[in-house]
């Protein structure tokens, strides 16, 4: 009787685990997760390394050394990944004339940009997402463009995970655009990235989400000792510096400087990569970059477009801008040896599953609004379809209404629906709400906040 009644409970047991899922997985994108290797990221630095100096201002004509032949490597990696991609995918080095600035350029200088692009395959589809790293690197004098400088880390790191993203994704099919962009210039002032942020904004490129990744390879930081490959922050802005004083004084009324759309990126990269990446836990830093510092995203953020910084939790700053020397039985430099390709790896993963989850879904609901003329303790959105379903197959399946309480970070309640709208019991003086759109697989595209009508 005993073991019959032991069998009973196991079978309950069994049976509930599988009722029970804690998270959806895409299994195309936790394919693709699976395939980001440590092995190929340390290759990818290894070959980075290998060229001495990536300072903006080294030889561009050398065959082995310098910012020119290392910019034609990554080229090269792209155009060999693109012959995967049944023509998807295309590469170029985007080169111009740098003149002298009487500050971090002294002479007239070729600068570049590598990109390679992923092309959707919905024709009615404009949607952009793209990832970036930096591959200049630099020692202690920003102007030294003659020493040994590895930039293994900063930002090779950084570099290693486009190139092996691109290697990964090259192979994959996508409704939307995705961009793999290697910049030049950073340590001398985010020059690339700003010529491409200038272009992007000229030409009216519809970029939802830009993820740049600068310094993301090592577990450990240098005074606190704290050692760990199980977090990863990603520094976002709130309140948008290009808005206009009537458009903050909006944002401010409803109490959204909190909401911004790098802040919103922000939150659903921490979503969606600790969904996909075990054992990596996204912190957000409520400020656009760090103290005395600045990255290839800032350019973007100040154009309007949604951007973050994805960078390690712990940094060693006896290995960014360094000579290469040894004092007091301490080694500087930015050297592979010091680098946790495990971490790198699920950093990188992190980007995947983002990109991925991103380019598959659904465009965005539009006109999301709240209704806000009478005086309610429930709460009733509206909101319309995604302009571009292109094929019946993109269109969404339903939606999602996010909601959190005003002092929470994090969205706390998702609630599907087939209809364009939704009466809640909650109120509106309580809560932040939000709606995604949600494709076949389960893919939810970037949360639209509501405005009041």
């Amino acid at each position: 009787m005993r073991n019959l009644s032991l069998l009973f409970s196991l079978l309950i047991f069994h049976v509930s685990l599988k009722a029970q899922q804690i998270v959806h997985r895409d299994p195309a994108i936790e394919a693709l997760v699976g395939q980001v290797s440590a092995d190929s990221l340390r290759a990818h630095i290894t070959g980075l390394v290998s060229f001495g100096t990536r300072h903006t201002m080294s030889t561009t004509t050398d065959p082995k050394r310098g910012i020119g032949v290392s910019r034609r490597w990554v080229l090269g990696k792209f155009n060999e990944y693109a012959k995967q991609s049944g023509g998807r995918m295309t590469a170029r080095l985007d080169t111009w004339t740098l003149k002298p600035d009487g500050r971090r350029v002294d002479k007239p200088q070729e600068i570049g940009n590598v990109i390679a692009t992923l092309k959707g395959n919905d024709p009615a589809d404009d949607r952009i997402f793209m990832v970036s790293g930096h591959i200049d690197s630099r020692v202690t004098n920003v102007m030294n463009r003659d020493a040994d400088a590895p930039g293994a880390n900063d930002d090779g790191s950084g570099t290693a995970a486009v190139i092996e993203l691109a290697r990964v994704l090259s192979t994959a099919k996508f409704p939307a655009t995705v961009l793999f962009v290697v910049v030049s210039g950073e340590e001398q002032g985010l020059l690339g990235a700003d010529s491409l942020a200038g272009t992007a904004f000229q030409q009216k490129w519809n970029i939802e989400a830009i993820l740049n990744n600068d310094i993301m390879g090592s577990n450990h930081s240098n005074e606190t000792n704290i050692i760990t490959n199980t977090k990863v922050r990603i520094f976002s802005e709130g309140l948008p510096a290009y808005q206009t004083a009537e458009k903050a004084a909006g944002i401010r009324g409803l109490g959204l400087e909190n909401d911004g759309k790098s802040r919103q990126l922000a939150r659903y990269t921490k979503e969606i990569g600790e969904r996909y990446v075990d054992n990596l836990e996204v912190v957000l830093v409520y400020r656009n970059d760090r103290y005395l510092r600045g990255g290839d995203h800032t350019p973007f953020v100040q154009r309007g477009f949604p951007a973050v910084r994805i960078t390690e939790m712990n940094e060693d700053y006896t290995r960014q801008h360094q000579d290469l020397r040894t004092e007091k039985g301490t080694r500087f430099g930015d050297y592979a040896e010091f680098m946790d390709f495990e971490y790198l790896r699920k950093n990188t993963a992190l980007n995947l599953a983002t990109l991925a989850n991103l380019a598959k879904a659904p465009a965005t609901p539009q006109n999301v609004s709240i209704e806000a003329r009478t005086l309610s303790n429930a709460t009733t959105l509206f909101w319309q379809a995604p302009k571009t379903g292109g094929a019946a197959s993109r269109r969404p399946k339903g939606y999602y209404v996010l909601m959190r309480e005003t002092h929470w970070p994090f969205w706390q309640k998702k609630l599907f629906t087939t209809k364009l709208g939704m009466t809640l019991p909650y109120s509106k003086d309580h809560y932040f709400f939000a709606v995604q759109s949600v494709g076949e697989d389960g893919n939810e595209s970037l949360p639209v906040l509501p405005s009041a009508r």
